[in-house]
């Protein structure tokens, strides 16, 4: 297992918690041709939001249980930076725990 898992995990838990606090956790999933879009992030089909909780979390998620290689990469920080640059305040604390997120995969570099 990679040492990381811990706190990736505590991060992914983090996300959720912002997404409920600030309201944008849906109970009732996508469709799911919303789901299957190749775009990056699914832009064309999903919002940003949708896309942390029904996307990012759940392949995620599948990742520390079937304890597989983490990504190289993330950029995840910068698509939010862009997506919620009119709602800076708001956005705060979920930006924290993507950049976090962020951090801990560039570190094993």
């Amino acid at each position: 297992m990679d040492g990381r898992f811990p706190a990736i995990a505590e991060q992914l838990l983090l996300v959720e918690r912002e997404l409920r606090v600030q309201g944008w956790w849906e109970e009732v999933p996508p469709s799911s041709e919303a789901l299957s879009s190749i775009e990056p992030f699914s832009v064309d089909t999903l919002d940003f939001h949708q896309w942390l909780q029904w996307i990012f979390l759940a392949r995620m998620k599948h990742i520390l249980e079937q304890d597989l290689p983490l990504p190289r990469a993330s950029g995840i920080l910068e698509m939010a930076e862009m997506v919620y640059v009119d709602r800076p305040q708001e956005s705060l604390g979920l930006r924290n725990a993507l950049k976090k997120f962020d951090q801990l995969i560039v570190d094993a570099r």
